[in-house]
């Protein structure tokens, strides 16, 4: 087993009075796109801030590219990447400055290839304010990746994106997972984080609620799984079949829908009844719960 990219062991966040994060461990590995989930307040930015070195945790240990992110801060900032939910770069900036001066910052050279894909090229004279909020994202994006980081911080990337920008963005994620760059993805986006984390971590009143790929999550849930059938003659559309694990039926489009606890004993008992019923099946389809249908479960919304 590799050494994993971040270590977060037993962290722990006040703010006076208010646990923001209450006795945390996870690790990440290097390559993953780690999603980092919970409702407001629940202490994802606290996490990354720490991480990032912008706070100091009250206990606990921190490791990120094997630097410690308060005693080796500027070891750290040439290790890692991040793009804020809000820029905090001057308005009168223009996106060409604003990529020489992080370049420099970094001792590369200024990455005008990256202001090409995402649009920014015919803008790269104006200044800050007058950019679009998808405009603004894109160039922290673009300067969150310019000197290449071992580590991507990105807390809502999509926000503000159009449909276009979004795809983009997934695509160059992937992009920079292939080469071996590790991505912490912060979202409320939970179709987002389904689709992109190989695993996640979700954060509930600053504890760890839960951490595993999407799929592991969703299956330790109480939500049922969709089973639905069509067959030639629909036969299965009346409910009369008395499945085992089925708790719910209903009828639609020509496809009988049940909703099973445990499909190991519901679809075989369906394929039973329709070989009795001396029917044809033409689909079979089974729906897991939804990384969003767990998280609601999982924060009583």
């Amino acid at each position: 087993m590799t050494q994993p990219v971040i270590s977060i062991t037993n962290f722990r966040k006040t703010y006076g009075d208010f646990v923001a994060v209450d006795d945390i461990s996870f690790t990440v590995q290097s390559g993953e796109i780690f999603g980092l989930l919970g409702p407001n307040g629940a202490g994802k930015t606290t996490t990354l801030e720490c991480l990032e070195g912008l706070r100091q945790p009250d206990a606990g240990e921190l490791q990120v590219a094997g630097v410690d992110p308060i005693k080796e801060p500027h070891q750290l900032r040439h290790h890692i990447g991040v793009q804020l939910q809000a820029s905090g770069m001057p308005e009168a900036m223009t996106p060409d400055e604003a990529m020489k001066f992080f370049c420099a910052y970094h001792g590369v050279a200024p990455r005008y290839d990256l202001l090409d894909r995402f649009g920014l090229m015919a803008k790269r004279n104006t200044q800050f304010h007058e950019l679009s909020t998808g405009q603004q994202r894109r160039l922290a994006l673009s300067l969150a990746i310019a000197h290449e980081p071992q580590v991507l911080f990105l807390d809502e990337p999509t926000a503000g994106l159009d449909v276009g920008s979004r795809s983009e963005l997934h695509t160059l994620m992937r992009e920079l997972q292939a080469g071996g760059t590790t991505i912490i993805l912060a979202t409320h986006d939970m179709a987002e984080a389904e689709q992109m984390s190989d695993r996640v971590a979700i954060l509930l009143n600053g504890r760890l609620a839960a951490t595993g790929t999407p799929m592991e999550i969703t299956a330790t849930g109480a939500g049922l799984t969709k089973v639905s059938v069509h067959t030639k003659a629909n036969s299965l559309m009346a409910n009369s079949l008395n499945l085992p694990a089925v708790s719910q039926h209903l009828n639609k489009d020509n496809y009988a829908i049940y909703f099973s606890s445990d499909i190991a004993q519901t679809v075989p008992a369906l394929i039973s009844a329709i070989q009795e019923k001396e029917d044809e099946l033409i689909d079979l389809r089974v729906e897991r719960p939804s990384l969003e249908e767990r998280f609601l479960e999982l924060t009583n919304v």
